[in-house]
C-alpha cells in the first residue's frame, strides 16, 4: 500500500502546511531575544522574567519594587509597606503655602508688677427677670392679684403663687411687685408699667 502515491500534489501540500504550522508554533512560543526586544517598546520599569515582583536596590540606596502583570497577592510587598515610616517635613498639608513659625520674643522688663490675683473671680450676676407688671385684679373679699406678661404669655397671680414654674410672687404693692426667681435665687422688684 502506497501512501499518497495516487495524489502527489495533495501530499506535498499537506507536508508544507505541517512545516509551516510547526514553524509558527516555534516562533509563537519560543521568541528569539532579538525579535522580542525589537518588537516591544522599552519600559521605564524593568521586569525580571524569572522572578516577577522582586525587590531591588537602585544606585541611591532606595528599595524599588519591580512591577509585573501577575495578579497574585505579594505578602512581602505588604510587609514592606507596613514597615515604611512617614517622616514629614512639618509642613501643613492643608495649606497652599508653608506657614512660618514665629520665633519667641523675650519679654521686656517693666517697672510695674503684674496684678495680684486676690481670689477666684466673682460669680456672674443672675439673669434678669423678664416679666412686665401691667395691672391689678381686685374683687371684694379676695386677695389682690396682678397681671404679668412675658413675651406673649399673660399670667394672673396672687402673693405666694408660682408662675411659669419659675417665678414666685413675694409681695404686691400699689406701684410694684416683688418677684423671686426660684431657680437662681434672684429677687427683683418689677414696677408698674403704663400702657
Amino acid at each position: 500500500m502506497q501512501v499518497g502515491a495516487e495524489n502527489r500534489n495533495k501530499t506535498i501540500t499537506a507536508i508544507s502546511l505541517m512545516v509551516l504550522a510547526l514553524l509558527l508554533v516555534v516562533v509563537r512560543f519560543f521568541p528569539s531575544s532579538d525579535r522580542a526586544s525589537a518588537a516591544k517598546p522599552s519600559l521605564a520599569v524593568t521586569t525580571n522574567p524569572t522572578r516577577p515582583g522582586v525587590r531591588s536596590v537602585n544606585s541611591k540606596g532606595n528599595a524599588t519594587i519591580q512591577r509585573s502583570l501577575d495578579p497574585t497577592l505579594r505578602y512581602e510587598w505588604l510587609r514592606a509597606s507596613e514597615d515604611t515610616k512617614y517622616q514629614g517635613t512639618g509642613r501643613n498639608i492643608f495649606r497652599a503655602q508653608a506657614e512660618e513659625i514665629p520665633k519667641p520674643v523675650a519679654h521686656a522688663q517693666t517697672d510695674t508688677p503684674p496684678p495680684v490675683n486676690t481670689g477666684p473671680p466673682p460669680p456672674p450676676p443672675p439673669p434678669p427677670i423678664n416679666l412686665k407688671f401691667f395691672g391689678f385684679a381686685n374683687k371684694p373679699g379676695e386677695p389682690r392679684k396682678v397681671f404679668l406678661s412675658e413675651g406673649e404669655d399673660i399670667f394672673i397671680a396672687g402673693e405666694g403663687d408660682i408662675i411659669d414654674r419659675r417665678y414666685k410672687i413675694l409681695r404686691i404693692t400699689p406701684g410694684s411687685v416683688e418677684v423671686e426667681d426660684v431657680l437662681n435665687n434672684n429677687r427683683q422688684s418689677i414696677p408698674l408699667t403704663s400702657g
